[in-house]
């Protein structure tokens, strides 16, 4: 009670200081954005680890959810086998040190939302031989890495974006552990890693590999040079690890997928914080070849952030609209495109998991949501797909992170709180 208590005391004053109660998260294809708000503190509310007892994750009627694995270690992100097979991703990294007094404040909140154990810096793999449903095995496939979280697939090799380095491991189907030492593919940028999460995918032809590095601030009040090769994507050479930005001004892009048919690069992007509890809207977007997404210096699209110093007008009016708002620090961890095997509402649209909110009353966030999409564009209202993750005193059951389609008709879910995967089935699917 006593944390609860000075959590609560925060918010208080923060709420106090700009003057504004938190209105409806703006959601769509043209969210209405509210003016921005600064205050003393963010609102920093965090709900508590509660454990799902007896309950359930929410699916929709006729769906059915199972945990398949618990008990890991920290599970991020996970990578479909074409033999069926599951590989995860258990890490936590990052290592910025605190630069002002919010960000300690913050700290210690943040990490009251967090679950006990420490990152596994593995993979693990997961196995149904029978095709039940049951995932029986389970084996430690490489250990000893660096805080993995992106991984991909290309014929004979693993691809994992450590938090430092993207590597490799040769792989043939079936195996339940890595042949071999990883080997190095391309660093990355890691010091400070304030963002340090790599998210990674790899183009339909499997010859680039792509790599969401994150900023190293909120709006860069660690300096610009802090900055450098951060807030962005990069595209990798899979044959000689030669790399270049793809597209730049995206704050913390955390998961990157190909669209299938169009082989059209989409990411979700965390935006930054401070400006209120309906500000800066998470995204779903296209990622243009070049294109700037207006980190810092604006947000969803020509909104300028006025912080930011020095202004930089013509890089405003160069900053592209991203595709879909999500809500305001809902903290989209996960994106999948569906299959029409997941059921005809869910046939044509992307899943995205939400991790949820550290500064916003109400939370906002904690489930995975479906985005439909029309004719390769994301069109109409989210829907929740996964749900039921805050109890009712507001307390976290679990916090989603990647999302993976199995093309059977099964949605894969990662959840780093309770540490858990959890398998939800279409009708009609084992």
């Amino acid at each position: 009670m006593k944390r609860r208590s000075f959590a609560t005391g925060v918010a208080t004053l923060a709420l106090a200081a700009c003057n504004e109660e938190p209105g409806a998260v703006q959601t769509g294809q043209s969210p209405n954005l509210p003016q921005p708000s600064r205050g003393l503190l963010p609102d920093m509310t965090i709900p508590r680890p509660a454990g799902w007892g007896n309950d359930m994750p929410v699916v929709p009627e006729g769906y059915t959810i199972t945990a398949i694995a618990t008990d890991l270690r920290i599970p991020r992100q996970t990578l479909l086998l074409p033999n069926g097979d599951i590989l995860v991703a258990e890490g936590s990294g990052g290592n910025a040190p605190v630069l002002r007094p919010k960000d300690f404040i913050a700290g210690i909140i943040k990490s009251w939302g967090r679950s006990g154990v420490s990152g596994g810096n593995r993979l693990t793999v997961l196995r149904d031989a029978d095709g039940d449903g049951v995932y029986e095995t389970r084996r430690v496939y490489a250990e000893g890495l660096n805080a993995p979280y992106g991984l991909a697939l290309v014929g004979g090799t693993i691809y994992v974006a450590n938090q430092d380095a993207l590597v490799a491991f040769d792989h043939a189907e079936g195996t339940l552990e890595a042949m071999g030492p990883p080997r190095l593919v391309a660093r990355l940028p890691s010091a400070i890693n304030h963002h340090w999460t790599k998210a990674l995918t790899a183009s339909a032809d499997g010859r680039f590999l792509y790599v969401g590095i994150g900023s190293n601030s909120n709006i860069t009040e660690r300096g610009w040079p802090a900055e450098e090769n951060r807030a962005m994507v990069w595209e990798i050479d899979a044959a000689t690890g030669a790399h270049r930005p793809y597209a730049t001004g995206l704050r913390n892009p955390t998961a990157l997928t190909i669209q299938p048919d169009t082989g059209q690069l989409w990411a979700v992007v965390n935006e930054r914080d401070e400006i209120g509890p309906d500000l800066v809207p998470d995204y779903l977007t296209s990622v243009r070849e070049g294109g700037f997404y207006g980190w810092p210096y604006s947000y969803w699209g020509n909104h300028v952030d006025e912080r930011v110093r020095p202004q930089d007008p013509e890089r405003v009016a160069a900053a592209l609209t991203p595709d879909y708002s999500l809500g305001a620090h809902v903290a989209a961890l996960g994106v999948a495109f569906s299959t029409p095997a997941m059921g005809p509402a869910f046939a044509e649209g992307a899943f995205v998991g939400m991790h949820g909110s550290w500064n916003r009353t109400p939370p906002s966030g904690y489930k995975v949501v479906f985005v439909p999409f029309r004719d390769g564009r994301p069109v109409g209202e989210a829907v929740d797909f996964i749900s039921g993750f805050l109890d009712a005193e507001g307390n976290a059951r679990g916090r989603p992170v990647g999302v993976t389609v199995d093309p059977r008709g099964a949605l894969i879910m990662a959840d780093d709180l309770t540490n858990t995967i959890w398998r939800v089935t279409a009708p009609g699917v084992t």
